[in-house]
């Protein structure tokens, strides 16, 4: 039996007026997190490291997609070389910088990410936590 789902989402789905842009775009950015395209039928596309975690996919209702104010989606990075892999990828790839890889102090030490807006306008997110300072400053110290 295969590992249980370690994610409390099942997935998420993104919607795209540009849908073979959009499919090339995310074909070549999130491999550099470790995620390859797992399953594909007419308008819709999912990616995932096991499973189909991320889909970009054409509205089902046939009306044009749309971005959501406040609404972004964050991917995990499994160090900081990643997030700058994703970075760069996704700037070849057409997208729009909307902060450069780095740590975000209101995030905490542990953070260390980047911003894209992908080709829709959808705002992206590579992170890496640092398991190590994430344990020791909001697990272990909550323990005692």
């Amino acid at each position: 039996m295969a590992d249980a789902n370690p994610s409390i989402l099942s997935h998420l789905s993104l919607g795209t007026n540009q849908f073979d842009q959009a499919v090339a775009f995310y074909d070549r950015v999130l491999p550099t997190l470790g995620c390859k395209r797992i399953l594909a039928h007419p308008g819709a596309v999912a990616y995932g490291r096991d499973y189909p975690e991320f889909w970009v996919q054409t509205p089902i209702n046939g009306h044009p997609a749309s971005v959501g104010n406040g609404t972004h989606v964050g991917f995990v990075a499994p160090d900081k070389a990643a997030v700058h892999a994703f970075y760069d990828a996704a700037l070849e790839a057409g997208a729009v910088g909307e902060g450069a890889p780095g740590p975000r102090a209101e995030y905490g030490e542990p953070y260390y990410g980047c911003f894209v807006r992908d080709l829709d306008g959808h705002k992206i997110e590579a992170t890496f936590w640092d398991l190590s300072q994430v344990y020791e400053l909001y697990i272990e110290a909550h323990e005692h």
